[in-house]
């Protein structure tokens, strides 16, 4: 298996980990969203390097 995959899944889980409890002790919607738009934003991104040419 190819390493990018495990980094990418890595890095998923540990800024899921960093962000998760911001959310749950805030309660905030808002800022809730602004996250969810960024983890978005942070998936399209791995997708497009993981599938994309090899430098």
């Amino acid at each position: 298996m190819n390493l990018r995959y495990i980094f990418a899944a890595v890095a998923v889980v540990l800024m899921l980990g960093y962000l998760a409890p911001i959310v749950v002790k805030l309660k905030d919607v808002p800022l809730g969203l602004v996250i969810l738009a960024g983890l978005g934003m942070m998936a399209v991104d791995m997708w497009q390097s993981l599938t994309g040419k090899e430098a």
